[in-house]
């Protein structure tokens, strides 16, 4: 499927084509087409999205991936490059609260953006934690300001550019887990796990992450945490109309298996229909594993190659659940994460053993608490996910999605959703097989590699790769990382290492 053709004159300017329409192909198209570049972007579902695509059922609108947005103003700066304002086509809202979090024993923790709110919720829980949530909360702003505000869209194109921040990495306890940073400033286990688990947000274990991203904490703090009426899929309808109207091409249905190289340079990307399109430069938002190992011959891959990649450690895979049912649970917050009977002992079970345990910890999400548009009247839409191993684990998910919904379900019964299985009607899920076959993630990992130290900044696959000339990544798979400012934060990138379009001309 095409959305509009560009106009005849168009067609002379250097073209881009960028393969893959999630959040970070989208951002990247907008910021090529704003310097110039005629942009082709190549979706191989049959909708744009990628990951944030939308699944619309029975009158329920479903956001498939992202739901929470955070330092909105590098949506803004997009709008800004086509003369637009982002609030003139979305209405973000602001989380009040951010989160509920929801413990075995029936306590929750509200957490919110108020410096003065969050100091009681943590006296309320442990009042001797006080004084160690605020040195928690400046080492977080510390880590921030070197962490995303200097390295967010640096390039890392070299070792010296590691070298350079190093000692402030260090400094910042880089070489400490998540946990371990928490630890050092939390004693209360409970309020260990309210700090600590936001790797989670962008595929990583708390107990293998690096402190550095200990800086998600005070991002929401500083930004906030907000919800774009309507669901996040009109951020992605508003992005496919930017580029748009700057004359550039989103292909849904056109799935990409190859990119072309020639002379050691990106020339052009090849379809699953023998289709060939021509290029100046070759941006991919598809998963950086699967870009090297599936996209680019052997031949053309140095440092990437199949045996390395193979051996890298990926995300986790997610299980996700979504559901109309027909009345609505007006206790429930749009956010609430409930923490499972165990916290480590589920992460190994997730991250080293692979395995799938009985038990699990949730994130339910209810857009219908902000925008009851997204459900049909007098009835409330969720999406419930839960972290499970990738596909390395070997799990046969056609034959266990079902029994571990039927889990899921009686769980959310119990507690938060009482009768909730006498009320469902209608339901999907997402496995981390779907992952491989949608969104061709390697091992269904959920958020490609897994951000530890050791594949962060350098040692990540770079912006501009480092095997091809003229081929560029943005989102999950390469720097900064995962997550939406993660991967808006990529195509910043891409304004400091990708030519301009007069090169080309």
């Amino acid at each position: 499927m095409q959305h509009e053709a560009p106009p005849r004159s168009f067609a002379r300017q250097p073209h881009a084509v960028v393969i893959g329409s999630g959040f970070g192909g989208l951002a990247a198209a907008v910021r090529l087409g704003a310097r110039g570049y005629r942009v082709t972007v190549l979706e191989q579902l049959d909708v744009p999205g990628g990951r944030a695509r939308v699944h619309r059922q029975d009158g329920f609108v479903f956001d498939a991936g992202p739901t929470i947005i955070t330092a909105p103003f590098l949506l803004e700066e997009l709008w800004a490059l086509c003369g637009r304002r982002l609030a003139d086509d979305v209405a973000l809202v602001p989380m009040d609260p951010f989160y509920r979090i929801r413990f075995q024993d029936g306590s929750e923790f509200t957490y919110n953006g108020d410096a003065e709110a969050m100091r009681r919720e943590v006296a309320r829980f442990s009042p001797g934690d006080v004084e160690g949530y605020e040195r928690f909360m400046r080492d977080s702003e510390a880590i921030y300001r070197v962490g995303f505000e200097q390295l967010g869209d640096a390039a890392f194109d070299s070792p010296m550019d590691m070298l350079r921040v190093a000692p402030d990495l260090l400094r910042l306890g880089g070489l400490r887990t998540v946990h371990a940073a928490v630890s050092r400033r939390i004693k209360d286990e409970r309020l260990r796990a309210v700090f600590g688990y936001h790797p989670l947000l962008i595929g990583g274990s708390p107990f293998r992450a690096s402190a550095i991203y200990c800086l998600i904490a005070y991002l929401e703090r500083r930004w906030g945490v907000h919800f774009a009426m309507g669901g996040t899929g009109r951020l992605v309808d508003g992005l496919v109309g930017l580029i748009q109207g700057q004359g550039g091409t989103v292909r849904c249905g056109a799935r990409a298996v190859k990119i072309d190289v020639v002379d050691g340079a990106a020339a052009g990307v090849r379809l699953e229909d023998g289709e060939r399109l021509a290029a100046d430069i070759v941006v991919s938002n598809a998963d950086s594993a699967w870009t090297y190992s599936k996209l680019l011959p052997p031949e053309a891959r140095r440092r990437w190659t199949d045996r390395r990649i193979e051996k890298a450690a990926y995300s986790m895979g997610l299980f996700v659940w979504y559901f109309g049912v027909r009345r609505r649970y007006e206790d429930v917050a749009h956010h609430t994460i409930l923490m499972g009977p165990r916290y480590r002992g589920l992460l190994d079970d997730v991250f080293r053993s692979k395995t799938l345990a009985e038990d699990f910890s949730l994130y339910l999400h209810r857009p219908t608490a902000t925008d009851p548009s997204l459900a049909p009247p007098g009835c409330d839409a969720f999406y419930v996910l839960s972290p499970v191993p990738n596909l390395k684990g070997g799990q046969d998910w056609p034959r266990c999605a079902e029994a571990y919904r039927q889990a899921i379900a009686r769980s959310l019964s119990e507690t938060l959703l009482p009768g909730l299985e006498a009320e469902i009607v209608t339901s999907r899920v997402t496995t981390p097989a779907d992952f491989a076959a949608d969104f061709s993630s390697l091992h269904g990992a959920g958020f490609g590699l897994e951000p530890i130290l050791s594949q962060s900044a350098w040692f990540r696959p770079h912006n501009r790769s480092e095997d091809v000339r003229n081929l560029f990544l943005v989102g999950a798979g390469t720097h900064p990382g995962a997550g939406l400012p993660g991967v808006l934060s990529s195509a910043r990138v891409l304004d400091k290492v990708a030519p301009d379009a007069s090169v080309f001309a």
